[in-house]
């Protein structure tokens, strides 16, 4: 099993970057495809991207696309999202998730994914 903790989350202005963590524990990071998910109030949990296993392959959302950059650092096991030229529509609770590789198909599915942090919240001012 793996444990994921999300940090970084904060209040930032329209225009600007923040960039979200994910520390791993428990588990060997590396065999692991990860993805980074989030859900605004009133909302449905959505799919703001993901990366495999080595980071050969990485998917975005349409909305974050350009804006945001996906990366790990298997050694630290930690995953990242860098996030820039920010909305006041990409606020919400931020969620990293991980699935073992054997069994990840449809990345942007909340159903793919097995492990789930608790959340950081980015709030972006307008």
């Amino acid at each position: 099993q793996v444990q994921l903790v999300e940090s970084g989350g904060r209040l930032v202005q329209a225009g600007g970057s923040l960039r979200v963590t994910c520390a791993a524990s428990g588990g060997t990071f590396s065999q692991y495809d990860m993805g980074w998910f989030r859900q605004a109030p009133g909302k449905e949990r959505e799919f703001v991207a993901a990366i495999n296993t080595i980071g050969s392959s990485i998917y975005y959302a349409d909305s974050v696309k350009g804006r945001f950059t996906i990366s790990r650092d298997n050694a630290k096991k930690m995953m990242y999202l860098q996030m820039d030229n920010l909305k006041p529509e990409d606020t919400a609770a931020y969620y990293c998730a991980a699935v073992h590789w054997s069994r990840w198909a449809r990345f942007a599915l909340t159903s793919t994914y097995n492990y789930w942090g608790q959340g950081t919240q980015v709030t972006v001012s307008s």
